[in-house]
């Protein structure tokens, strides 16, 4: 006769057995956090250093540093300071700051490929978000993985859903992002 201990021990490894041979099978995920912020991005362009948040750093041979390539802005690769809002206007309050780069990597569409860091020093939140991932710009809706944190957002991960807010021109536009954390530490 078997020990109740051992059925217990047989039962769990059937357990583990059952479900990594079903690999397709998905559990349930629910975020543990939910976070919603804004980040406006002022592109210099020659005119505007007072107010300009974001420079162009690497240009195309036929482009150049004040003004976004044509053909989709290929080549063009843009670091970024931007303030991080927790409405869509742009005089709010900062805070955070959104510090990275993005570089647009398509030749027949806008895309473009990010990874930058939410930095935040204030009483609400200390500490980073990261992220990381590409950017069809054209899509409404578009998810980039964030991919860590430090401080409140010790490794954190999840995925931020990103949206063109508003734009105008190459000059200015303002993202949306929507920030569902799955591992919450």
């Amino acid at each position: 006769m078997k020990s109740p201990i051992s059925s217990v021990i047989f039962v769990i490894f059937l357990f583990f057995l059952v479900s990594s041979a079903h690999p397709g099978m998905k559990k349930q995920h629910y975020p543990c956090k939910n976070l919603v912020f804004y980040f406006h991005d002022v592109i210099y362009n020659g005119k505007n250093a007072n107010n300009a948040t974001a420079a162009i750093v690497g240009a195309p041979q036929w482009g150049n540093l004040t003004i976004l390539a044509d053909k989709f802005h290929f080549g063009n690769i843009a670091v970024f300071d931007d303030p991080i809002t927790l409405d869509n206007n742009f005089h709010s309050t900062p805070v955070g700051r959104a510090q990275g780069m993005y570089m647009y990597d398509t030749k027949n569409t806008f895309t473009a490929w990010l990874a930058f860091s939410f930095v935040f020093n204030s009483t609400e939140h200390k500490g980073t978000i990261n992220f990381i991932g590409a950017d069809p710009i054209m899509v409404k809706s578009r998810d980039i993985s964030v991919v860590g944190g430090t401080g409140d957002f010790f490794m954190h991960r999840g995925i931020a859903t990103i949206m063109t807010d508003s734009y105008e021109g190459d000059v200015y536009f303002r993202l949306r992002v929507d920030i569902k954390f799955y591992e919450c530490w």
